[in-house]
C-alpha cells in the first residue's frame, strides 16, 4: 500500500484531436472511422455517445442511431504525434510509465520528479499540463494500486478525478457494480448476475474456492482484486509480442454458422484495439477452446501488416472454416495480432480479457 498509482485516460482521443485541429467539428457528433460500408468505428466524440454511439460499432448502425453522425477518417500519425506529446508531460514526473495504448498509461509516482508527495496534487498538475500542451482532457484515478487506479480513472469522465484512498477501498469495492470491475467482461458478468451477483460485496461473499470452482483460474484474480489486492508493479519495460481479444462463451456452441456470427461481432472489438495501438501484425491466429477445456491454435503469416479490416475477417474466417473439423462445441473464441510493426519498442498491450 506504500505505492501511489496514477491511471491517466485521455477522453475521446482521437475524436478530441480531429474536434482541436478543425474547430468545425467542435460540439458536433462525430465518429472517427467507419464511413466505409463495412467500416467500423474507433472512437466517437461525447456529442455522439448521448446517442449510443460507441466504439467498435459497425459504422451503418451508429448511423442509424445517430444520423446527423459526421465520419472523420483516422489520422494515425496526428495521434501518434500527440501521445508523443502526452508521454513528455509523464516524463517530467517519473520514469515509471506504464503505457496501455496511444491515449492512456499507468504512472508510478511514488517517488516523483517532483518532490510531491501527494500523487492527488501531482495528478492534477499533469491533467492541467497535458491540457496546456495539447488542448486536450484526460480523466485520471489515483490509488495504492493498478487495479484501483484503472477502475478510478473511468468513474468521472470527462475530465475527473478520482482517488481511492488505501482507508477507503474496501468500502468503494464493496458497492462498486460488478460490471464496473476491470477485468470482468460483459459475458463474465451476466454469469455473475444470473447468480446473484450484483456488487464487490456480493462477489466478496464466495471463498476462494467458491470463485475458483465458478469461475476457473481467475477465481484467484477476483479473489484478491475485490479485496483490494493488487501487488503489479508499473513495468515500464514490457515489450508487446502480441495483441489479442478473447470471448467467453455464455452456452458451449456447436453450429458454425453461430460461431461465424460471435466471430463477426469479435472482430470490430478486435480491430480496435489494433487501431488504438497503432500496431498491426503479419500473423493472424484464432484461437478456440472446446466443451472439453482442450485449447487449439490455428495461424496465418502474411509477407504486409495485416491492416485492414476486410483482410482480418477474411483470414479469421479461413481459419474457421478450415478447421471445423477439430472441434464439436466452443466455449471460447479468440483472435490475436503478432510478429507486430512496433514489436521490439517498449509498449505495453492491453489485457486479453473476455467480452
Amino acid at each position: 500500500m506504500s505505492r501511489k498509482i496514477i491511471h491517466i485516460d485521455m477522453d475521446a482521443f482521437y475524436a478530441s484531436v480531429e474536434q482541436r485541429d478543425n474547430p468545425s467539428l467542435r460540439g458536433k457528433a462525430i465518429a472517427v472511422g467507419g464511413g466505409s460500408k463495412r467500416g467500423v468505428i474507433t472512437t466517437a466524440s461525447y456529442e455522439a455517445r448521448k446517442f449510443g454511439v460507441r466504439s467498435a460499432m459497425p459504422g451503418f448502425k451508429a448511423r442509424q442511431l445517430c444520423p446527423h453522425l459526421i465520419f472523420v477518417k483516422t489520422r494515425f500519425e496526428a495521434y501518434k504525434e500527440a501521445s508523443k506529446m502526452i508521454r513528455l508531460v509523464f516524463q517530467e514526473y517519473t520514469d515509471l510509465i506504464e503505457p496501455l495504448s496511444l491515449d492512456e498509461a499507468f504512472l508510478d509516482v511514488s517517488q516523483n520528479k517532483k518532490k510531491e508527495p501527494l500523487a492527488t496534487k501531482v495528478a492534477e498538475q499533469i491533467r492541467q499540463q497535458v491540457f496546456e500542451t495539447t488542448q486536450l482532457t484526460c480523466s485520471a484515478g489515483v490509488s495504492y494500486c493498478k487495479f484501483l487506479a484503472k477502475v478510478a480513472s473511468d468513474m468521472n469522465k470527462p475530465n475527473g478525478l478520482t482517488v481511492i484512498k488505501p482507508h477507503q477501498a474496501e468500502q468503494f469495492l464493496e458497492q462498486l457494480p460488478i460490471e464496473k470491475f476491470f477485468g470482468i467482461g460483459k459475458v463474465t458478468a451476466k454469469k455473475m448476475q444470473a447468480k446473484g451477483i450484483f456488487t464487490g460485496a456480493d462477489l466478496k461473499a464466495l471463498s476462494e474456492i467458491e470463485m475458483a470452482q465458478q469461475f476457473g483460474k481467475m477465481g484467484r484474480y477476483y479473489f484478491q482484486i475485490v479485496r483490494g489486492i493488487d501487488d503489479r508493479p508499473v513495468n515500464n519495460q514490457r515489450i508487446r509480442k502480441s495483441i489479442g481479444i478473447e470471448r467467453t462463451l455464455l452456452n458451449n456452441v456447436s453450429a458454425i454458422e453461430e460461431i461465424q456470427f460471435i466471430l463477426k461481432e469479435l472482430i470490430p472489438k478486435f480491430y480496435e484495439r489494433l487501431q488504438k495501438a497503432n500496431n498491426y501484425g503479419r500473423t493472424l491466429t484464432l484461437k478456440i477452446k472446446t466443451a472439453d477445456f482442450q485449447t487449439i491454435t490455428r495461424s496465418i503469416s502474411k509477407k504486409f501488416f495485416i491492416t485492414e479490416v476486410e483482410d482480418i475477417e477474411k483470414i479469421a474466417n479461413q481459419l474457421l472454416l478450415e478447421n471445423q473439423d477439430a472441434f464439436n462445441e466452443l466455449r471460447l473464441i479468440g483472435l490475436s495480432a503478432s510478429n507486430l510493426q512496433q514489436e521490439n519498442e517498449n509498449q505495453s498491450g492491453q489485457l486479453t480479457m473476455d467480452l
